[in-house]
C-alpha cells in the first residue's frame, strides 16, 4: 500500500497548522513547526493569496494528511457521508473519527495517529475481545477498545502510558489506561472533534 515516507513536519508546515504528526514532539520546542512556521522549499516564506479553489484544497488536504488517509480512501469516505442523511460534514467527521486508529490515538494508547496505525496494523488491540489489525475498522459506540493482554508488558507502551496520563482524554472515549481499555461511548459532533480545518470548504471541493 502507498504511504508517505519523507519528513511528517513538512507537512505541517506545508498546511501553515499543526497536524500532531509527531506526537511528543510536536508539543516541544524542538517542534521544527515553531522554529520555521513558513512552507518548506526554498520559496516558502513567499506571500501567495489563495484563490477560493486553493483555500478549498490545502483544507482538503490538511484534513488528508491529519488522519493519514490517501485521496481515494478520503473520496470514498465522503462520497459514502454525501448519501446519508444529515450534514455531510458532520457525517464525513463522525466517519473519519470512528477510524480505529484514530480511536487508539484519542484513547491514548498511541502517541501520534500514525504509531496508532502502526500498532493496530501488527496486531496490538482488541476490539469487543477480537483482534482486529485493520486501522480503517469502523469502530460503532459502545464498543470495547483494550491493548491485548501479551502486548501490555511491551517497553512501547510503559513510554505511551506515561505521556496518556498527562492528556486530557475527548469527552466521547472512556478510558482505564490502568486496565489498558476504552470505551468508545460515541462520534464526535463537529464541536467535539474541534478540528482546525474547515470542512465545509473540504465538502464545497468534493460537490464540485
Amino acid at each position: 500500500m502507498a504511504r508517505y515516507t519523507e519528513a511528517v513536519c513538512k507537512l505541517c508546515r506545508r498546511e501553515g497548522k499543526k497536524l500532531f504528526l509527531k506526537g511528543d514532539k510536536c508539543y516541544s520546542e524542538k517542534c521544527p513547526f515553531v522554529r520555521r512556521s513558513y512552507a518548506p522549499g526554498m520559496h516558502g516564506q513567499r506571500r501567495v493569496k489563495l484563490t477560493r479553489y486553493g483555500v478549498q484544497l490545502r483544507e482538503k488536504q490538511t484534513m488528508k494528511r491529519m488522519y493519514g488517509v490517501l485521496e481515494r480512501q478520503f473520496r470514498n469516505y465522503f462520497e459514502r457521508a454525501s448519501k446519508q442523511r444529515g450534514v455531510t460534514a458532520e457525517i464525513l467527521v463522525k466517519m473519519v473519527e470512528s477510524r480505529l486508529d484514530n480511536v487508539v490515538y484519542r484513547m491514548g494508547f498511541a502517541l501520534s495517529r500514525a504509531q496508532a496505525r502502526q500498532l493496530v496494523r501488527h496486531g496490538h488491540f482488541n476490539v469487543n475481545g477480537r483482534k482486529v489489525s485493520i486501522p480503517s475498522y469502523q469502530v460503532k459506540p459502545d464498543d470495547i477498545i483494550e491493548v491485548r493482554e501479551n502486548k501490555r508488558n511491551s517497553p512501547i507502551f510503559k513510554e505511551i502510558l506515561e505521556v496518556a496520563k498527562e492528556r486530557q482524554m475527548p469527552s466521547w472515549v472512556e478510558v482505564d489506561l490502568d486496565k489498558f481499555s476504552g470505551r468508545f461511548d460515541h462520534a464526535p459532533t463537529l464541536e467535539e472533534a474541534a478540528l482546525p480545518i474547515n470542512i465545509r470548504h473540504v465538502v464545497e471541493l468534493y460537490s464540485k
